[in-house]
């Protein structure tokens, strides 16, 4: 170091969320077992009337 220079200052990383990031993550966990169950509600739907039209 030359005289009259500072050091830099390090930057610090602090974590600024309050669990809100966990909550997201646990917002899009939810969406996805939601569309799956819904998507498999609708395949069974579907094969129910492909079932009760071969039928006839």
């Amino acid at each position: 170091m030359t005289e009259g220079t500072r050091p830099r200052p390090v930057p610090v990383v602090v974590p600024t969320t309050n669990g809100s990031e966990r909550q997201k993550e646990r917002g899009a966990t939810l969406r996805v077992l939601v569309y799956v169950a819904v998507a498999h509600l609708m395949a069974f739907f579907l094969w129910l009337m492909f079932a009760v039209i071969g039928k006839r």
